[in-house]
């Protein structure tokens, strides 16, 4: 229903229903019943008139908006799936130049790591695909899940602990964070030479905070991490989501990425 609607109904119903009982008691009831009985009836049917018109179009104005939030999180998803096929086509593009050009120079092991790379970077756009924030799997299932594809696929190891509530975040949040962890899994897979990673995700009513650390050659000092794609990505996702974020190499060497918020919003 409209706010035309809801305007006219909250602004007409309550003087029709109340100066209509007034006019039908003052022509034929009053007779019957004394001005006390009256007023007191009268007020009886104000109140019982206003709650039913209150409930309903709150009822109605709540569910408008329980609607307006899913169509923004379907939109969220869809953004979200937007960029992961233009970042798809990109690496694939560039990947196909590469294996083309090896192809020609006769360089056969550095051709077969270029179809190894298409290979990773198919499956885990088709795990993006197959498992988006709309499905019924917990976002705590579905990292998992994505980091079990991931190890099987790179034979790096994992430790994870995930410590997260059910519907701790809006799912605008989850596919931010979500991207996050894939970029940052996919930076070590690509760049880190690592054969162990550890991921500790925790959220509390008061904050959250996600730690990745591997055990690889760590942040390399002729590589500007500020012109990487990558990173970039990962740091506007973080100043989105409100929260702090540091990209540090670990005490035992390696990459630390540590994002972490203060206060939930």
């Amino acid at each position: 229903m409209s706010m035309r609607k809801y305007k006219l109904i909250t602004i007409l119903l309550p003087p029709l229903l109340i100066g209509g009982f007034e006019y039908f008691r003052h022509e034929f009831l009053l007779d019957y019943l004394s001005m006390e009985a009256g007023n007191f009836y009268i007020t009886l049917l104000t109140l019982i008139l206003s709650y039913l018109v209150g409930t309903w179009m709150f009822k109605n104005v709540e569910q408008s908006n329980q609607e307006l939030v899913q169509e923004q999180a379907m939109r969220a998803v869809y953004e979200e799936r937007e960029r992961l096929a233009r970042e798809l086509h990109d690496d694939l593009a560039q990947t196909l130049f590469f294996l083309n050009v090896k192809l020609k120079q006769g360089q056969i092991d550095e051709a077969r790591e270029a179809v190894s790379e298409i290979d990773n970077n198919l499956r885990q756009a088709i795990f993006n695909l197959r498992t988006s924030p709309e499905n019924a799997v917990s976002f705590s299932n579905r990292i998992l899940q994505w980091l079990q594809d991931w190890r099987l696929l790179t034979g790096v190891a994992i430790t994870s602990t995930i410590q997260i509530n059910e519907r701790e975040f809006h799912t605008s949040e989850e596919t931010q964070l979500f991207g996050i962890i894939q970029e940052a899994f996919t930076n070590i897979r690509k760049h880190s030479k690592a054969t162990k990673a550890t991921i500790t995700f925790q959220a509390i009513a008061e904050g959250w905070s996600l730690t990745i650390i591997d055990n690889g050659i760590g942040i390399q000092p002729k590589h500007d991490t500020t012109k990487q794609y990558g990173i970039a990505m990962m740091r506007n996702r973080a100043q989105e989501l409100g929260a702090k974020w540091e990209l540090t190499t670990a005490v035992e060497g390696g990459t630390k990425l540590h994002m972490y918020t203060d206060i939930r919003r």
